[in-house]
């Protein structure tokens, strides 16, 4: 399973809220439950009890009357009890944890008098391991319905993806084992490779069976053949389409397809995301772009406009200069003084 972000976390928390779980056998295995290990505690004391069902909200527990657990936790007025959780991982260390509750509801399980029911709701928030483990099954369960249809094509990126060993498996028709090759699958079927003949494969019931790594485990699935189709250019060797029994596929396949699409499908919108805000920045990047080559267009036009201005006032400034009359200073004629010598006598 892949990293859960805290957003995801919440989101589980607030769609999942008060859906409650019943750990059947298929529940149990997958999510790794050890039933050994689940106990209840109240007042310093623990005891070892059946967890029947839970939600983010609360859990339900069945244990015996007469043993220690119900005289300490059934009585009016008990004081707060805590339940411990504990999930088994297959390459790293056991997940357990306690959550704390009130007990709000104590009754016979199933009319059994030796048996009862008890209610405990939680007066804090599940751990993220907790969350993390429903959320996912109850998206897997939901999106088998509403994304039943969508086919993944078997290539060499999604068998990585989705941890599929090989493409070649075994399916039984009719309790026969015959080697074939998955070509797709999905929620509510799969497409096969296979040697035969079609009439005598068309409508039989049959059980698939795919090896998945991480973990490590083989999931059957029974179902039965729905159309058949030969393949081109080879001679009894046919296509056939599988329906899947819906209510028989396990719980851990669910979350395996429901992981791989949505993991592409925030792929395809983180891509999408990227591929529009790349065009925002260049869309941003072009504006400024034009913005500064208008100012600068601006800039040079009336500069342009100044200088042809400038050119076009300067033969006039030279033409006016031509024109205009020389004004010129002439030295007037001054008498010379005539000396005593030179004035006749009278």
């Amino acid at each position: 399973m892949g990293i859960t972000t805290s957003q995801q976390l919440q989101n589980y928390y607030d769609v999942f809220r008060d859906t409650e779980v019943a750990y059947t056998k298929d529940v149990l295995r997958t999510l790794a439950v050890d039933p050994r290990q689940i106990y209840v505690k109240c007042n310093g004391s623990q005891w070892p009890c059946i967890i029947n069902s839970t939600s983010f909200q609360m859990a339900k527990i069945i244990v015996g009357t007469k043993g220690g657990a119900f005289a300490a936790i059934a009585k009016k007025d008990a004081p707060p009890v805590s339940i411990r959780f504990y999930f088994v991982q297959q390459h790293d260390q056991p997940i357990s944890f306690f959550i704390t509750g009130r007990v709000t509801e104590v009754a016979h399980y199933m009319n059994s008098g030796d048996l009862a029911i008890i209610t405990i709701t939680f007066t804090q928030r599940p751990p993220d391991d907790l969350i993390e483990k429903i959320g996912s099954m109850l998206e897997a369960n939901s999106n088998a319905i509403r994304r039943k249809e969508d086919r993944i094509i078997i290539t060499d990126d999604v068998k990585r993806r989705l941890n599929i060993s090989k493409e070649e498996t075994i399916i039984f028709i009719q309790n026969v084992p015959r080697r074939c090759i998955l070509r797709d699958i999905s929620f509510s079927g799969a497409k096969v490779i296979l040697l035969g003949i079609e009439k005598f494969i068309q409508g039989k019931e049959v059980l698939l069976r795919i090896h998945f790594d991480e973990p490590d485990e083989i999931i059957t699935l029974r179902g039965s053949v729905v159309k058949t189709s030969p393949v081109e250019n080879k001679a009894e060797i046919i296509y056939a389409c599988l329906k899947f029994d819906e209510a028989s596929v396990p719980t851990s396949y669910k979350i395996r397809i429901n992981t791989y699409l949505t993991t592409m499908k925030k792929n395809i919108l983180n891509a999408a995301q990227q591929e529009q805000a790349t065009k925002d920045t260049q869309a941003a990047e072009k504006k400024v772009a034009e913005q500064r080559a208008a100012q600068a267009a601006a800039q040079n036009e009336q500069s342009n406009a100044e200088q042809t201005q400038a050119d076009a006032a300067q033969p006039a400034q030279e033409q006016t200069a031509a024109t205009e009359p020389q004004t010129t200073v002439q030295e007037e004629s001054v008498p010379q003084a005539v000396s005593e010598e030179e004035v006749p006598e009278v």
